[in-house]
């Protein structure tokens, strides 16, 4: 007898999808991407020791529809994902909240980005918020002083498979969990990747009293600590091109001045009615 061995099947985006009580919202969640009718997109979901009823009810029924979910004892967000990303096997990568909803107008843009220039490991766009808030979050244009600042890229952006092996994925020691994606971002930016911007909706971001990344702004000072030493020498790079920036522009203001200076004199020695060699200093006399 011959056993024929199907090919195992291409994926062009793995969504990860971590939860841990989300069983209100998970169905929402899952819908969102399953109703994108894409073959080139694979879904997991990945259940971090939910502990209610309701949770466990919503991953079993999951199971069952023949959606691949992952369970694991809780050990936080950022080791949730990287579960999911290990069983993964798309080229890129698309993390998303068990609470939030995939958008799909962005998608065909974001992977001709990163199919056509292998530069990018990046690309992300904009939030729209529901629940207790209903502004968008805007990206913006990438600015890496100003991610090195604080963090304005949400973790549900496009990135490369390579970029989350670079940076040994997402850092489960930080000391508050909820902003791992900045460290993650960070560190891309220390491997030397660049990043793309869509002014386009990439997934609806719901907002609660209680989400974590409400409560991780609570712990501002040991986050930036904690990233700042851990990219020391990046940081390190930027103030000293900070500085040296400093620098040139106090002497282009001084050169500046000098040239000014220079003019006025020539200017002043050569006006009707001056001798000449006569300057200032003989004429106040």
């Amino acid at each position: 007898m011959v056993t024929v061995r199907l090919p195992k099947k291409s994926f062009k985006i793995s969504v990860i999808m971590p939860c841990f009580n989300h069983g209100e919202f998970l169905a929402e969640a899952v819908g969102s991407v399953n109703n994108l009718n894409r073959d080139d997109i694979e879904l997991i979901v990945v259940d971090d020791g939910s502990t209610d009823e309701r949770t466990r009810k919503e991953i079993d029924r999951l199971y069952t529809q023949g959606i691949r979910v992952i369970r694991q004892e809780n050990k936080g967000v950022a080791a949730a994902r990287n579960v999911g990303i290990l069983a993964s096997q798309a080229e890129y990568l698309f993390p998303l909240d068990g609470d939030d909803r995939m958008q799909s107008g962005w998608i065909d843009r974001g992977i001709k980005i990163l199919d056509s220039n292998p530069q990018v490991g990046v690309v992300y766009g904009d939030a729209q918020c529901f629940g207790t808030r209903t502004d968008r979050w805007q990206g913006g244009v990438f600015d890496a002083d100003r991610l090195l600042y604080w963090n304005f890229i949400h973790v549900s952006a496009l990135y490369r498979r390579s970029v989350w092996d670079q940076n040994s994925g997402y850092d489960s020691t930080m000391p508050v969990q909820g902003f791992e994606d900045w460290d993650f971002w960070v560190g891309t930016l220390e491997h030397g990747w660049r990043f793309a911007y869509i002014p386009e909706v990439f997934f609806d971001y719901r907002r609660t009293q209680q989400s974590m990344s409400t409560r991780s702004v609570l712990f501002e000072d040991q986050i930036r600590e904690f990233v700042a030493r851990k990219h020391a020498l990046l940081y390190r790079r930027a103030w000293l091109s900070l500085l040296r920036e400093r620098q040139s522009v106090k002497r282009t203001f001084y050169n500046l001045q000098t040239l000014l200076k220079s003019r006025m004199k020539h200017r002043f020695n050569n006006l009707p009615g001056v001798p000449t060699g006569l300057t200032r200093e003989h004429i106040s006399r």
